[in-house]
């Protein structure tokens, strides 16, 4: 494992840590800031900006042994769905449900960019002006963030992608668009409505073009109907009369959750699913 100061990494991307200030309060004297996970400032050539990356790695990392799969978590910032999130990641781990992962999580700059593919429809591209820069984040992706994270901790093959609502839009269309990027999706409330619900009416015909692989593909959403539902309904569908050789996937319904309260009750058993661990639940 390379040290992350290194200086051939001073070069072109580089992962600088970022101090943390510790708050004084009267009468309690100087506060202990508590850790959990580290940040670093990660300087994109493909996307033109600075990106805050998050890191939460297991208690086990430190015996200097092992190599772990990572999950990455998209709108991975600490305003964002890092807490949460790497809160099920670590309790999984100290119970054994979840096996031990290294949690990468990537600070949004403009998720209606990032998020999404060109939209077609005029209401899409009045609400969201900046949209349709999926593609190049999946890039992003694929030729910055994944060969960093992979030099710099001791990570194996086997990866994961986490999100909800416009990022669980963008999980499941590199499911369909570029599988081979992670080995599991979990794609949480995806926003299908997005371009009048286009990437459902093509998935059966993106799965058709599928090579076999295995990996595995997590669906959930909550009592979301109109273009969500019917969206997701397609798309599962889709898997139901094609699935690709090789694909376990699993659907979850929660038609007692809405769209901003379903992620953490979703997140649990999906990750139990993708990364079963030594004492999982029967």
């Amino acid at each position: 494992m390379k040290n992350l100061l290194v200086p051939a990494l001073l070069a072109a991307c580089l992962f600088a840590p970022l101090s943390v200030q510790a708050a004084e309060v009267p009468g309690l004297g100087a506060g202990e800031a508590i850790q959990f996970g580290t940040s670093y400032s990660l300087d994109s050539a493909l996307l033109k900006e600075h990106r805050r990356i998050n890191v939460l790695l297991p208690a086990s990392y430190a015996d200097g042994k092992r190599s772990y799969p990572v999950l990455y978590l998209i709108d991975g910032g600490t305003r964002e769905d890092w807490f949460h999130i790497a809160g099920l990641v670590q309790l999984g781990d100290l119970n054994g449900v979840t096996r031990e992962v290294i949690l990468v999580g990537i600070e949004g700059t403009d998720r209606k960019r990032d998020l999404t593919s060109p939209s077609q429809d005029p209401l899409d591209i009045k609400e969201l002006p900046t949209h349709g820069g999926a593609d190049k984040f999946r890039l992003f992706l694929a030729e910055e963030l994944k060969p960093h994270i992979d030099r710099n901790f001791r990570t194996s093959p086997e990866t994961g992608v986490i999100g909800e609502s416009l990022a669980g839009l963008f999980i499941l269309e590199t499911f369909l668009r570029q599988p081979d990027l992670f080995t599991h999706y979990i794609a949480i409330s995806p926003s299908m409505w997005w371009n009048k619900e286009a990437l459902s009416y093509q998935a059966a015909d993106l799965l058709t073009a599928q090579k076999p692989g295995k990996r595995s593909l997590h669906l959930a959403i909550g009592n979301e109907g109109g273009g969500m539902r019917g969206g997701l309904d397609r798309v599962i569908a889709a898997l139901k009369a094609n699935p690709p050789a090789g694909l376990t996937w699993d659907f979850q319904d929660f038609p007692g959750e809405r769209h901003h309260s379903i992620y953490h009750p979703a997140a649990l058993p999906a990750l139990r699913a993708a990364f079963p661990g030594p004492n999982p639940i029967k």
